[in-house]
């Protein structure tokens, strides 16, 4: 005595996404037995005769449902899952009525099916919900507002649209499951292969390597988070190695650096702020996050103690002659700093550098995959509120700091992190030569 296993459309049955359940139907001896599979499926995919899901690619896909959106098409991956959990289940059913046999005990279908429900724990894959990675990214953002900074969290915002747009794209549905080293080869492949389109109809890269590898290491932090937060991810993404590049330094130099300090902006108010909130920068190694929020109870004894805006940890910075000086010119203002925006600020720094002469040209070189892309700007072009943070650490090491001394005052926190600020100039050669073992006398050519 044997039955028969038969997987159907239950029509006239709606599921999520307007998909079709299936149904397993087992028959013995002319009485039949509905189990729900838990699967859906749009018709189209379904093969009734050979009883198997088909893929169909994208392309033909969206002429056969023009009405469903692409990230709802079902991929090859999905199609076979859904047959490696039907074969599954009829290797279960066998396995039961194997077991009455063995036992020489007579089984109805009624029978055959309890037991199959009573087995299903063990048989039935759990599924991942549709857009359960992007959900769970929308909640990381959402959890993490009140804790980072926003500039930080819109990179994962960012890293959210480049993966939904992968999945439209290439109709290969992304879980946590599928981003594994492979998944990252081909992400890593479209991103390069992103392009944007001007007024003009010019097409160009999208996005440079730095940016992708910027994207790519954020996805990494996003896995290993969801992966402590006790979701199951594929561990095999962490054998995927990020390239990045080197980054130039943009720094003033001690004569820019001067020439910004001892401008006459003739009484422009906008002007002279943003110059001494620079200067102020250059001088103590702040972020303008961190600017922005001194008070006059953070300064004490020549000293500035706060904490960290973005980092959170805790800084102790000493005044010297140059910032004690910014900040006695605003004494008499409620905030020790004045207030600008920092879009404003970088726009203002740009315009102060400009008028100080700091024309420079300066190569900029970027890659976009293979290719090469070469950019030569103004040095007064590239110049932001954050050159300040970049001058410290340059300047500082010049006039004989050591590493260790500018990154406990800056607050880097390594010295990895910390070094591709560092610009070790000809001139910081001979200070600590100099320090070292003594200035020379000048020596006469004979």
């Amino acid at each position: 005595m044997i039955g028969t296993v038969r997987i159907e459309l239950r029509k006239g049955v709606s599921a999520k996404h307007g998909m079709t359940p299936l149904s397993l139907i087992y028959s013995l001896e002319g009485a039949r037995k509905r189990y729900s599979l838990n699967l859906n499926i749009y018709p189209e995919y379904w093969e009734q005769k050979q009883q198997l899901a088909v893929f169909i690619p994208v392309k033909d896909a969206r002429k056969l449902l023009p009405a469903i959106p692409v990230n709802h098409l079902l991929t090859e991956v999905e199609i076979k899952d859904i047959n490696k959990e039907i074969g599954k289940l009829k290797q279960c059913i066998s396995e039961i009525e194997d077991k009455f046999k063995a036992n020489k005990k007579p089984f109805s279908s009624d029978m055959v099916i309890n037991e199959l429900l009573a087995s299903q724990g063990q048989v039935t894959k759990k599924e991942e919900p549709t857009g359960f990675v992007f959900d769970f990214m929308d909640q990381y953002i959402k959890d993490h507002e009140a804790t980072r900074q926003k500039g930080s969290l819109s990179v994962y915002k960012s890293v959210k649209n480049h993966l939904e747009a992968y999945q439209y794209a290439t109709g290969h549905k992304v879980t946590f499951e599928t981003i594994d080293y492979i998944f990252f080869q081909k992400f890593q492949t479209f991103l390069i292969k992103r392009t944007k389109s001007d007024k003009a109809g010019n097409i160009s890269p999208m996005l440079n390597n730095t940016t992708i590898a910027k994207a790519l290491s954020t996805l990494k932090t996003f896995l290993g988070y969801a992966r402590k937060s006790g979701i199951k991810v594929n561990g095999t993404y962490k054998d995927f190695e990020i390239k990045k590049q080197s980054l130039e330094v943009i720094a003033l130099d001690q004569d820019e650096f001067d020439a910004i300090l001892n401008k006459d902006f003739n009484g422009n108010a906008r002007l002279e702020k943003a110059r001494d909130l620079l200067i102020f920068s250059c001088t103590t190694g702040l972020r303008v996050s961190d600017m922005l929020q001194l008070r006059r109870e953070h300064i004490n004894n020549n000293t500035i103690t706060l904490k960290v805006t973005k980092t959170k940890q805790d800084l102790s910075i000493p005044l010297n002659v140059i910032s004690a000086g910014i900040l006695d010119k605003y004494k008499e203002h409620h905030r020790p700093l004045p207030m600008i925006s920092s879009q404003n600020l970088n726009y203002y720094v740009k315009e102060i550098a400009e008028l100080c002469g700091i024309n420079q040209p300066i190569e900029i070189v970027r890659f976009s995959g293979t290719k090469r892309i070469v950019k030569v700007y103004q040095k007064h072009e590239l110049i932001k509120i954050h050159t300040g943070r970049k001058t410290f650490a340059t300047l500082s090491l010049e006039k004989g700091m050591s590493a260790e001394e500018v990154m406990k005052i800056g607050g880097w926190e390594d010295y990895q992190s910390f070094k591709r600020y560092v610009n070790i100039t000809e001139k910081r050669k001979k200070v600590v030569m100099e320090q070292a073992w003594g200035a020379p006398v000048h020596l006469k050519v004979v």
